[in-house]
């Protein structure tokens, strides 16, 4: 294989495994575990919250979801530049 070839391919591979997508935001559901959450979207970038309240976040700048929780279930969720 050509080294061309290696990287196209990579870098297809890498593309596919992004979990920050529209299909992936469709699975989001309210009443989800944060556990079932990240089994969809892999560990979260980061994480703030007080009182029973937490809000995480995946991705970056350009393209995120942000999931918002009620102890341990999903209340409310958002997108960003999602594909």
């Amino acid at each position: 294989m050509s080294k061309r070839a290696f990287v196209l391919l990579t870098c297809c591979l890498l593309a596919a495994c992004n979990k920050i997508n529209q299909e992936n935001y469709a699975k989001l559901e309210a009443g989800m575990s944060k556990a079932e959450v990240e089994s969809l979207l892999g560990a979260p970038g980061e994480c703030a919250g007080a009182l029973g309240m937490t809000s995480c976040t995946w991705g970056d700048d350009k393209a995120y979801i942000s999931v918002q929780y009620a102890g341990d279930k999903v209340m409310m969720f958002s997108g960003k530049g999602l594909k």
